[in-house]
């Protein structure tokens, strides 16, 4: 798997120090919910959505490559994805996390068959 995959591009404006949590995301077409958590390590970088009722409290986690830009002064944050492509992802597992390797897989195949 791509391990670029989790990692800011470098157009994003994404800090080493960046705080997302409680920014809005908002997918191409519209908004889609709040950073509940995020990670800065290296080579794992991601962000956990908290859907709200959109997907009726669903979170995702999007790998840190999906997100086109970082909007500091307007704590927004925009993803390279459709409402449907991230209603459609595996939902965020807190007990797998990413140390499990075949949920890391999962998530890769979804997020690296969407053309990321």
């Amino acid at each position: 798997m791509n391990n670029d995959m989790w990692s800011y591009v470098p157009t994003a404006g994404h800090g080493p120090d960046s705080d997302l949590t409680g920014y809005r995301v908002e997918a191409t077409d519209g908004h889609i919910g709040k950073v509940d958590k995020h990670s800065n390590e290296v080579v794992n970088q991601y962000i956990v959505v908290d859907t709200g009722v959109w997907i009726f409290g669903k979170e995702v986690l999007l790998p840190a490559s999906t997100v086109t830009h970082i909007d500091n002064e307007e704590r927004r944050i925009l993803v390279s994805l459709t409402k449907e492509q991230i209603k459609n992802a595996p939902e965020f597992d807190k007990e797998k996390h990413l140390g499990d390797p075949a949920y890391r897989d999962q998530l890769g195949g979804y997020y690296g068959g969407s053309g990321h």
